[in-house]
C-alpha cells in the first residue's frame, strides 16, 4: 500500500506492478497525480529508465536555451515533459495497481493505515508518499511558481524549451519564466521565483504569465490550464535529526523523505531511482525492507548533495534577491557537460572546483559565512 498519489507514490507503484506486484493508492484528493507537468533533462536518467518511462512522456524536445539580462545560451541536451494526465492513466489502465481516491490517510501503523473516519485497512507494506512535510532538521528556500497553459492566435516560434528567462524584472528573489512550447500555437510559460518567503500570490504570478506573454507579442486567444507550486530548496539539511523523528513503522518516499534535487526542486530522477531501489527488495516486500533501504539511500545522498546546499545558501544568504541571477548567469556560463552533470545530481570534484573558481557573484565576506551547514541548522 501506498500513502498518497503524487509523482513518487505514482512510479514506485508502476515499477513494482512490473513486478508482479499488487499495489493499492490511498489518495486524499479527488484524483492521484494533482495537476502538474513534471519535466527532466534526458541525461538526468539511465538508458533503461527513459526507455521504461518514454510511453508516459506527453512532450520532447531535441534541446533548450536561457537567457539572462547579458547572457544567452542554447543547448543541445534534449528535454522532455510528463503530465499528471498521462501518469494518472497509466496507473487506472495498469490491473495491479488499485485507486483509492477522496480516502485520506489519517495515521500510519504497524501493518496498516488508518483512515479519515476511522477506517482500519491492513497491509504488510506500507510506503508514506503524502508529500512535503516540515521538519526542523530542513532550513529551506522555496521555489513558487504559477503556470499557464494558452492558445495562441499565431504560431509562437520557439521550437525549444526555455528553461530560464531571467531577463526580466528580478521582484520577489531570482525570478525567470520557464516557457514549454507544446504545439505550434501552444505553450506553457510559468512565473518562478526564487523566494526566501514560502508564501504565493496566485492572482499576482498568473497577471504577471499573461503580461510576459503579451510582452513577447504573443497574443493569447484561451486560457487551457493553471498549475501552481511551492517547492522546498535545501539550504541545509540534519539528515540523523530528520529521520530520528521518522516512525520506525514508516518508510516516506519522494518529498515526505526530503527526496528531491536540493537546488532545482526537481524530482522525477530521484523518484525513478527510488522506485528501482525498492524494486530491487525482493519479496515478500516489508515496510521495515523499505524503510530500511530508502534511509540507506538517503544518507548516501545527503552526503552528496553537501554541495549543492552550499551553493544555495550562497544564493539565498550571501546574495541580494535582485542580484541572486548573477550565480545562475555566471553558472550557464561553464561547459554543457558539467551541467548535465550538476542536474542529474552526479558532479564530479573537478566540476566543484569549476563552479566556484575565480571571483564569486557575491561579497566573499557572505560567502565565507554560507560554508558551515551547522551554522545555517542553528539558524545563524
Amino acid at each position: 500500500m501506498i500513502a498518497g498519489g503524487g509523482l513518487a507514490a505514482c512510479i514506485v507503484a508502476l515499477r513494482l506492478a512490473e513486478l508482479g506486484h499488487h499495489i493499492a493508492i490511498v489518495e486524499a484528493g479527488e484524483q492521484i497525480c494533482g495537476n502538474h507537468t513534471w519535466s527532466f533533462h534526458r541525461t538526468d536518467l539511465e538508458p533503461g529508465d527513459y526507455a521504461r518511462l518514454q510511453p508516459l512522456i506527453a512532450h520532447e524536445w531535441s534541446g533548450q536555451k536561457v537567457v539572462f539580462p547579458r547572457f544567452a545560451r542554447s543547448l543541445t541536451t534534449p528535454y522532455a515533459s510528463i503530465t499528471s494526465d498521462a501518469l494518472r492513466q497509466a496507473v487506472y489502465d495498469c490491473e495491479k495497481i488499485r485507486t483509492h481516491e477522496n480516502a485520506k490517510v489519517e495515521e500510519i501503523r504497524a501493518g496498516g493505515v488508518v483512515l479519515d473516519g476511522g477506517v482500519e485497512i491492513d497491509a504488510p507494506c506500507v510506503i508514506d508518499g503524502r508529500g512535503f512535510a516540515p521538519d526542523d532538521g530542513l532550513k529551506l528556500g522555496f521555489q513558487k511558481f504559477v503556470g499557464v497553459e494558452v492558445e495562441l492566435g499565431r504560431p509562437h516560434g520557439e521550437d525549444v524549451p526555455t528553461i530560464m528567462d531571467a531577463a526580466v524584472d528580478q521582484k520577489d528573489g531570482y525570478r525567470f519564466f520557464y516557457v514549454l512550447p507544446l504545439s505550434p500555437t501552444r505553450v506553457l510559460i510559468e512565473d518562478t521565483r526564487y523566494s526566501d518567503d514560502g508564501s504565493l500570490d496566485f492572482e499576482a504570478l498568473h497577471s504577471d504569465v499573461l503580461a510576459y506573454a503579451a510582452n513577447r507579442g504573443w497574443v493569447v486567444k484561451q486560457l487551457k490550464r493553471t498549475e501552481k507550486g511551492i517547492l522546498p530548496i535545501a539550504l541545509a539539511h540534519d539528515v540523523l535529526a530528520f529521520w530520528d523523528r521518522v516512525p520506525l513503522h514508516s518508510a516516506p518516499i519522494g518529498l515526505r523523505a526530503a527526496l528531491f534535487h536540493p537546488t532545482t526542486g526537481y524530482s522525477l530522477p530521484i523518484a525513478v531511482e527510488t522506485a528501482n531501489l525498492i524494486a530491487g527488495l525482493g519479496r515478500p516486500l516489508t515496510t521495515a525492507a523499505v524503510r530500511k533501504a530508502i534511509y540507506a539511500y538517503a544518507l548516501n545522498r545527503n552526503q552528496e548533495q553537501a554541495f549543492y546546499r552550499f551553493l544555495n545558501r550562497m544564493l539565498f544568504r550571501a546574495a541580494t534577491p535582485r542580484k541572486r541571477y548573477l550565480v545562475l548567469q555566471r553558472f550557464y556560463r561553464l561547459p554543457q557537460s558539467l551541467i548535465q552533470r550538476f542536474y542529474a545530481g552526479r558532479i564530479r570534484p573537478t566540476d566543484k572546483l569549476r563552479i566556484i573558481a575565480g571571483k564569486p557573484p557575491v561579497p566573499i565576506q557572505k560567502a565565507v559565512r554560507c560554508v558551515s551547514e551547522t551554522r545555517a541548522l542553528a539558524g545563524k
